[in-house]
C-alpha cells in the first residue's frame, strides 16, 4: 500500500511539474544563471576529449588560432560597423565552449561585454535548446541586449551564433558592439531620465533573428521600428552577424584540421588552467584584509552622497569580495546596476590590469567568491531601471583596483606593474536630434575613451589614454564626426591645465571638450558624469585622487558670429572663458555633469573637461626635473606646481633651486607631524554617530552594515529589507520651491494665499 502510495504521489509530482513547465507564462531573468560567474562542470565529451588530447602543443596551436579568429573578427567589426562605438573600439568577438563558458576574447575592446554574453548563451541552452517554436541549428543567430539576461546597459547589443560539427554543437561565437541608440526617452542610449524599466528604450531577451544566415526581415522591421537610427539598427546587425560567420568559418577549418575532440579540449584544458593558475597567483599574495570605498556624489538627476563598499579578503588561496555596506538601489533612478555587470566589471580588473598576461575569459574570475546584499547599488532588483548603471559599475572597479594594487604591492611575483586607480566616469557629449542632413540621431562622443590612466609605481600615468573598461580603444576622429551631426568641438583633445592628481607620480591627465551646435535648431546635448563635487577615484599610497568636474554652459551668445566678428574674444580654455567672461550679455553657469537632455542654440557653448587618474606615492618626493617638464608642457601653472610639490625655481627660466626646496620639503612634512594627532583622537573628533541632517545620504554608516539610511537621518531601514526608494523629480522640487516664495511674496503684500484667491 505504501509503495502504491509513494508511486502515486511521485506520479502527480511529475505531472505537476509538466503542467508548470507547459504552462509557464514568463521567462524573466533566471537567477540560477545570472547569480553564477563560475565556469560550467565538465561534459562527458569534455571529459572523453581531454582524456584524448594531452598534448599542450597542440592545444596551444588551436588556441592561437582561435585567438586570431577573435582578432579577425574584432577587426571586421571595427572596419565596417556604422554606430561611432565600432568605429573606436567599442566592441569585442568571443568563443564559448559548448556549455557557454567564454574562453577567448579578442585582445582589443570591451571584456565585460564577452564576459557577460555567457549568461545569455546559457538562457538559451537552458530554454530554447529543447523548445519546439524556436530551437537550435546550425545557422541560427540570436540577438540580445538586456542587462537583466546579462549585459552592461541596453545600449550594448550582442548576436550570437551556435557553432555546428556534423549536426553536434561544439561552441559559440558571439560579437557585441556599443550601438548607442536604442529607443529610449532620450536619445543617445543611456537615458538618466528614466525612472523604470520602461523608460529605457529596447530590451531584447535573447531571441533567434537569424535564420540560415539570414537576418529575419520581419524581426529586423519590428526592431528598426523601436529606434531612432533603423538604418544603423540593420547595418549593424548585419556587420555582428558577419563578424560571427568569420568566427564560425576560422573554428570549422580548426575542426577539419584536429576534429572536435581537439576543438573541445582545448576549450575545456585553457578554462581549467586558468582557473589553477589563478588559484595558485591568489595563494602567493598575502593573506589580509583591505577595506576601501568611493563615493558617489549624484544620481544624475540631483545631488546625493551615495557609496559602494569593498572589503577584499584573502585567505590561503580564496579571494573573497564583500560589498556590503553599499547603498541601496534607488527605486525610480537609473544608476542600478545587476549582481552580474559587478562582476564582470571586476573581471576588467583582473583581466586588464592584474593578470593581463592570462586569456580573456571568463576563467579568470571563476575562482574569485563574492558577497553582496540584495537590493544594492552593485546587486539590485530586476525592476530597477538601469539604463546609467555605468555609474555604479565604475565605482565598484575603482574599489577592486584600489583593493587589489595593495596586495599586489605585498606580492613577490608581479604580472604588471602597481597601479593607482584610473578614471572612471564618462566624461563626453550624449547628443541627439535632427542633423544637417535632415536625419534623426542619437549617440556618444568618443571622447569618453580619454580617460586618464593611474599614475604607476614608476612612471607617471599616461594622458586620456584609454577608458577603464577597454584598454585598446581610440578616441575618435572629431572632423569624421562633424560630417554627420550638426555641431563643432571648438576646442578639443586639448589637456586641461592643473587638473591632475599629485603624487611621487602623478595621474595621467585629461583635455578639454567645447562644443557647440552650428547646423540645426533641433539638437541637444546631455552628460552622464559623477564628481562634480567629490572625486569618483582615491590616489595610492600618498597619491592625491583626481579633482571634480562641474559643467559649464555659456547661453546667451552665438559664438560663431564672435569668431567672424571679434575672433579675439574666443579663448581656449573653460577656465579663462568662465574667469575673464569675454562675450558681453552672455550668462555664464556651472552644474554638476549630470545634465539631462538639453536642447541647444547655435553658438552656445558646453563646456566639460576628461577626468585624470589617481597619482602615486607622496607629492614630497616628487622629482623636480618632473614638476618643470609638466610646467613646460602647459600641464600645471608655476603657482599649482609650488604649491603641491614644495618646490622653487625661477620662474623666468624654471632653474631648480634644489637647496631652497629640501629646505620647504623638510617643513611641510615638520607641518604635517603636528597636524597629526592619535588615531583615538581623531576617531573622537571626526567620527560621528550619524550622517549629517544636511546632506542626502543613502547607505550603511560607520560600519554597520545591517542599517541603511534612505536619504535623511529620520529614514532608517533595515539593510535585507529596505522597501522602495523613491526620489521626487527634480522639477517638482523645483516648482515647490518657487511656489514657496510666491506665498512669502503674497504673504508680505497682504495678499491671500493663491489657494483662496477667488
Amino acid at each position: 500500500m505504501n509503495n502504491e502510495t509513494n508511486n502515486s504521489a511521485l506520479q502527480d509530482q511529475e505531472l505537476i511539474e509538466k503542467f508548470l513547465k507547459d504552462t509557464t507564462l514568463f521567462l524573466g531573468p533566471d537567477p540560477e544563471i545570472m547569480r553564477d560567474h563560475s565556469i560550467m562542470p565538465r561534459t562527458s565529451d569534455e571529459e572523453r576529449a581531454m582524456d584524448k588530447y594531452t598534448d599542450l602543443n597542440q592545444i596551444a596551436s588551436i588556441r592561437d588560432r582561435l585567438q586570431s579568429a577573435c582578432e579577425e573578427g574584432f577587426e571586421m567589426l571595427e572596419q565596417m560597423g556604422a554606430a561611432p562605438g565600432a568605429k573606436w573600439g567599442d566592441i569585442i568577438t568571443g568563443i564559448y565552449s559548448a556549455s557557454g563558458d567564454l574562453t577567448i576574447g579578442s585582445a582589443g575592446g570591451v571584456l565585460i561585454f564577452n564576459a557577460l554574453v555567457h549568461h545569455p548563451i546559457k538562457f538559451i541552452i537552458k530554454n530554447w535548446v529543447d523548445e519546439k517554436t524556436v530551437g537550435v541549428q546550425e545557422g541560427d543567430g540570436f540577438i540580445h541586449n538586456d542587462a537583466r539576461y546579462g549585459n552592461v546597459h541596453n545600449t550594448d547589443q550582442s548576436m550570437i551564433l551556435p557553432v555546428f560539427h556534423e549536426g553536434k554543437l561544439v561552441c559559440w561565437v558571439a560579437s557585441t558592439v556599443h550601438e548607442g541608440e536604442n529607443g529610449a526617452i532620450e536619445p543617445g542610449g543611456m537615458p538618466s531620465m528614466a525612472e523604470t524599466s520602461f523608460d529605457e528604450g529596447l530590451k531584447m531577451s535573447p531571441f533567434k533573428v537569424v535564420e540560415n544566415y539570414e537576418i529575419k526581415r520581419d524581426l529586423l522591421t519590428f526592431l528598426q521600428n523601436s529606434v531612432r537610427e533603423p538604418k544603423l539598427q540593420y547595418e549593424d546587425m548585419k556587420v555582428k552577424l558577419f563578424a560571427c560567420m568569420r568566427l564560425e568559418k576560422r573554428i570549422k577549418e580548426v575542426l577539419a584540421a584536429d576534429g572536435p575532440d581537439a576543438l573541445t579540449a582545448c576549450l575545456r584544458y585553457t578554462n581549467e588552467s586558468v582557473v589553477t593558475e589563478v588559484r595558485r597567483r591568489i595563494s602567493e599574495w598575502p593573506d589580509m584584509t583591505v577595506r576601501t570605498q568611493t563615493i558617489m556624489d549624484s544620481t544624475l538627476r540631483e545631488n546625493a552622497l551615495l557609496k559602494v563598499c569593498l572589503s577584499v579578503t584573502k585567505k590561503g588561496d580564496r579571494l573573497i569580495f564583500d560589498y556590503r555596506g553599499t547603498s541601496p538601489e534607488l527605486t525610480n533612478r537609473a544608476i542600478n546596476t545587476q549582481l552580474q555587470g559587478m562582476k564582470g566589471m571586476v573581471g576588467q580588473v583582473f583581466m586588464n590590469h592584474v593578470w593581463p598576461d592570462l586569456p580573456r575569459g571568463q576563467a579568470g574570475l571563476s575562482p574569485v567568491e563574492f558577497i553582496t546584499q540584495q537590493g544594492t547599488l552593485v546587486d539590485s532588483s530586476y525592476a530597477a531601471p538601469n539604463s546609467q548603471s555605468l555609474m555604479s559599475i565604475f565605482h565598484s572597479f575603482t574599489v577592486a583596483q584600489h583593493a587589489t594594487a595593495k596586495f599586489l604591492y605585498s606580492c613577490p611575483d608581479k604580472y604588471t606593474r602597481v597601479l593607482a586607480p584610473w578614471h572612471n566616469m564618462i566624461n563626453t557629449f550624449i547628443w541627439g536630434g535632427l542633423n544637417q542632413h535632415g536625419e534623426t540621431l542619437g549617440n556618444i562622443c568618443a571622447d569618453l575613451n580619454g580617460m586618464g590612466g593611474g599614475a604607476r609605481m614608476d612612471r607617471d600615468g599616461e594622458h586620456a589614454l584609454s577608458p577603464i573598461f577597454a584598454t585598446m580603444a581610440d578616441i575618435g576622429e572629431q572632423e569624421m564626426n562633424e560630417e554627420e551631426v550638426p555641431f563643432l568641438q571648438l576646442v578639443s583633445k586639448k589637456m586641461t591645465a592643473n587638473t591632475q592628481a599629485p603624487g611621487k607620480y602623478r595621474g595621467g591627465m585629461g583635455y578639454t571638450m567645447i562644443a557647440a551646435t552650428k547646423d540645426s535648431d533641433q539638437w541637444g546635448f546631455m552628460t552622464t558624469t559623477q564628481g562634480s563635487k567629490v572625486p569618483t577615484i582615491q590616489g595610492l599610497f600618498g597619491g592625491y585622487a583626481g579633482g571634480s568636474y562641474p559643467l559649464c554652459k555659456v547661453q546667451g551668445v552665438d559664438v560663431y558670429e564672435v569668431l567672424l566678428e571679434n575672433p579675439q574674444l574666443f579663448k581656449h580654455s573653460i577656465h579663462e572663458i568662465m574667469n575673464e567672461q569675454p562675450f558681453p550679455n552672455a550668462r555664464y553657469t556651472t552644474h554638476h555633469m549630470g545634465m539631462g537632455f538639453d536642447i541647444s542654440k547655435r553658438g552656445e557653448l558646453y563646456m566639460i573637461s576628461q577626468g585624470t587618474g589617481g597619482g602615486y606615492g607622496d607629492p614630497l618626493e616628487r622629482d623636480p626635473t618632473y614638476v618643470i617638464m609638466d610646467i613646460e608642457e602647459g600641464l600645471i601653472s608655476a603657482e599649482w606646481a609650488k604649491k603641491l610639490y614644495k618646490v622653487e625655481f625661477n620662474e623666468t627660466t624654471l632653474a631648480v633651486d634644489l637647496e631652497t626646496t629640501e629646505k620647504l620639503r623638510a617643513q611641510y612634512r615638520e607641518q604635517r607631524k603636528k597636524q597629526g594627532v592619535p588615531y583615538a583622537e581623531f576617531v573622537k573628533k571626526h567620527v560621528k554617530d550619524h550622517p549629517p541632517e544636511n546632506i542626502p545620504f543613502y547607505g550603511a554608516w560607520n560600519g554597520d552594515i545591517d542599517t541603511v539610511y534612505a536619504g535623511s537621518i529620520h529614514d532608517k531601514r533595515d539593510a535585507k529589507n529596505t522597501g522602495p526608494i523613491y526620489m521626487v523629480n527634480p522639477k517638482d522640487v523645483r516648482i515647490a520651491e518657487l511656489e514657496a516664495k510666491l506665498a512669502a511674496v503674497r504673504k508680505d503684500a497682504g495678499l491671500p494665499p493663491e489657494n483662496e484667491r477667488k
